[in-house]
């Protein structure tokens, strides 16, 4: 059943300002992952609790407790329960997505301001946030909108779940899920869950997504002289941190890809020919993931080989040294305390639990090849399984006919290379079917320099959200 056409019409007359409340979430730079923003990720919770009450949801905020970050003790941002209607004649659907962002400087090599939406000649609304997962929130904050502006209720009963910590292991939210997936609880007839906080596969062709790897997230610190060092007194006198996590950092994955933790790889089964045939059929080129990249870097030529890398098997990624000199000039500093962050993307039947012990023991027995006599500590920061679904249920049927009704087109179905572990979290709390609704494209850049989200997904997107659930409404069981 597609969504009525006052609907349509609303999304559209209403483009532009729905483009400036994106403007106004994207300028509260809700950095999760930065113990100095965390009062933005507060603000930015308030800011989306009294737009969601504005538009007929009955909210709570919901406090998760602290954590520890880098040493420090941090209240947790709270957690944003909705929900609208209560009819046992209609289907009760879950809603979900974060708040919360990735760091961004204008020094990482943005080419604006990230806090500050550019809205480009070409459509691209870009700034951090705008696509993960600022804009897709804001598409459900449309639809709900529309229905509470004309008085019409919703065809389904709705409830929200919307968090600020997704970005840094979504900590404490597992917790919460749990407990009100129980009988009385706030989840309590939940009969299917929609998420909207992934991508196209491509730039042309929508997509619905029924896996997404895990994540285990780990820290590497190597220390050993009381301060830092002159390089010229010092070298090739004493045990160098630095030199010692490079190897360290060097000995996990080769350069093409493959994990060098023995066990990791091995847990694993190779596709056979029938399941290479799925990614065959998907619309996809290497040039697809060459233009999201911005250089013809793949490793691959053969398109089933690179989508397999992203989503079929796991990777490991190295991705950053703090500690290091890194200003202007040539400072000739042997660095007293280093570390290495590197996480690996997991796939079934691979869970954190698994993976982690073979992790340490690999990296202590490479460091003690080293006979170095610096310290080293291993932390694990995050981590979260991988997740996999029907895609015959009647939750990916009306996502299907809904992606049919806006885009004209059948959707490609995919899994996907990234992690939102509570996504596993829902499956297994609430029984239910869980759905990856994505609104953005496979150029997005989540995650990197001069984020973006087009114009016209946004606009487009909004419809499919809604669409989405007047299919609901109509499908049978």
């Amino acid at each position: 059943m597609p969504a009525p056409a006052e609907f349509i019409k609303f999304i559209d007359s209403n483009a532009d300002a729905f483009i400036q409340r994106l403007s106004d979430a994207v300028a509260i730079p809700s950095i999760s992952g930065d113990a100095s923003h965390r009062q933005d990720v507060f603000k930015m919770a308030e800011w989306l609790n009294a737009h969601l009450k504005a538009v007929g949801v009955d909210t709570q905020l919901v406090d998760l407790g602290k954590h520890t970050m880098d040493g420090e003790e941090l209240p947790l941002p709270p957690a944003i329960l909705g929900r609208i209607g209560d009819d046992k004649d209609k289907k009760t659907v879950l809603i979900y997505g974060h708040f919360d962002v990735q760091p961004a400087n204008k020094s990482d090599g943005w080419d604006t301001d990230p806090f500050a939406l550019t809205i480009l000649p070409d459509g691209k609304l870009v700034g951090r946030g705008s696509s993960d997962d600022k804009g897709p929130i804001l598409g459900w904050l449309n639809v709900l909108q529309y229905h509470f502006q004309s008085n019409k209720p919703l065809p389904v009963n709705l409830r929200l779940c919307f968090e600020g910590m997704e970005e840094s292991g979504s900590e404490g939210l597992d917790e919460l899920v749990e407990k009100e997936s129980k009988k009385g609880g706030y989840f309590d007839g939940v009969e299917c869950v929609c998420i909207s906080d992934n991508y196209w596969l491509n730039t042309r062709t929508p997509a619905l997504t029924y896996g997404l790897r895990g994540l285990t997230y780990f820290k590497l610190t190597v220390s050993g002289p009381a301060r830092d060092l002159h390089s010229g007194v010092f070298g090739r006198t004493v045990h160098e941190p630095m030199t010692d996590l490079i190897h360290l950092m060097g000995r996990l994955v080769d350069v093409q890809g493959k994990i060098l933790i023995p066990g990791v790889e091995e847990m694993v089964d190779v596709a056979g020919d029938e399941e290479r045939a799925i990614y065959e059929s998907l619309d996809y080129t290497t040039a697809d993931i060459e233009q999201s990249a911005g250089a013809p870097i793949a490793l691959s030529a053969n398109k089933v080989d690179v989508l397999m890398g992203r989503m079929r098997y796991p990777s490991l990624s190295l991705h950053g040294i703090e500690g290091a000199f890194s200003g202007v000039g040539a400072k000739t500093v042997i660095p007293a305390k280093v570390s290495g962050k590197f996480s690996i993307r997991l796939v079934p039947p691979q869970t954190p639990d698994a993976v982690d012990p073979m992790v340490i023991s690999y990296i202590e027995k490479e460091f003690a090849k080293l006979k170095s006599k610096n310290k080293l500590t291993i932390e694990n920061l995050h981590g979260g399984k991988p997740w996999v679904a029907d895609v015959n249920h009647w939750n990916f049927e009306a996502a299907k006919k809904a992606t049919k009704e806006i885009y004209h087109q059948n959707p490609d179905l995919t899994r996907e290379g990234g992690s939102i572990p509570v996504t596993l979290t829902f499956a297994e709390s609430l029984g239910v079917n869980v759905l990856l609704l994505p609104m953005g494209r496979g150029d997005d850049g989540a995650h990197s320099t001069n984020e973006k989200l087009d114009r016209a997904n946004f606009i487009e997107g909004s419809k499919l959200l809604g669409t989405y659930l007047y299919e609901i409404a109509a499908i049978a069981k």
